[in-house]
């Protein structure tokens, strides 16, 4: 089993997918407020992981010679762990330290 190839496939699909994803997310919507009522375009970020591990399987599966379908399936299954990975270390690392505080109501002192 070639397990350098499925390893380095898997992770060039995990970063390549998820970080587009990820690039699109934080610089095309400025704002969550489209990721929270998602449309078309908000749906269609998501598939670029799933593309570029469907690309990295195909790409296994065609350059070994023994045990096609388990490399692939092994692809598969590294990438979207690593992919998995991605999502949630972004998620951590562009979370707001401090949660924003509405101004508490002035009292009358006198």
């Amino acid at each position: 089993m070639r397990l350098k190839l499925v390893l380095i496939a898997s992770l060039i699909a995990a970063v390549a997918g998820a970080g587009s994803a990820i690039a699109i997310v934080l610089f095309l919507f400025s704002s969550l407020d489209a990721m929270t009522s998602p449309g078309l375009l908000a749906v269609a970020t998501y598939l670029l992981p799933v593309l570029s591990t469907l690309f990295a399987s195909m790409f296994v599966y065609r350059h070994t010679a023994r045990r096609r379908k388990l490399q692939a399936a092994l692809t598969v299954m590294i990438s979207f762990v690593l992919t998995l990975g991605v999502f949630i270390a972004a998620s951590i690392l562009t979370a707001r330290s401090t949660p924003d505080q509405s101004p508490q109501p002035q009292r009358n002192v006198g």
